[in-house]
């Protein structure tokens, strides 16, 4: 399986564009986590994200590699932002290209669970309105 996962301090939107999906692939999934507009029952316009980036960029493809053996997608690209995210900014951007769509589906579920126990990214505070 390729993987691709990067920290970025800059939107997401201006980085990405989809990969071409391999001839053999018969699915693609795109996941957006965006910046809601409450953060513990308080109205924001911002949340601060902090990230460890050599031990987050370590953990996510650790996850990725362990992940994909239950679950064989051929292509991953991972994308979380860091630094202040305004609300309705994508603060992270998952793709995965698999032969099947459970796959994919399952790799995403599985990736993002642990994403929030393991790796070392943490919002670190807020900008209420």
């Amino acid at each position: 399986m390729r993987t691709s996962v990067t920290l970025v301090s800059q939107r997401i939107e201006e980085r990405w564009r989809s990969p071409e999906p391999k001839s053999g692939s018969g699915a693609t999934v795109e996941f957006r986590g965006c910046v809601r507009d409450r953060e513990n029952g308080q109205s924001i316009s911002a949340l601060d994200y902090e990230a460890y980036e050599t031990m987050a960029l370590r953990m996510m493809e650790r996850i990725l590699d362990e992940e994909a053996m239950k679950h064989p997608c051929e292509q991953v690209v991972v994308i979380h932002r860091h630094g202040r995210i305004p609300v309705g900014d994508t603060a992270i951007l998952v793709w995965i290209e698999a032969r099947h769509r459970g796959e994919a589906f399952a790799l995403l579920a599985a990736f993002m669970d642990r994403l929030k126990t393991d790796v070392p990214i943490w919002k670190a505070g807020f900008a209420p309105c």
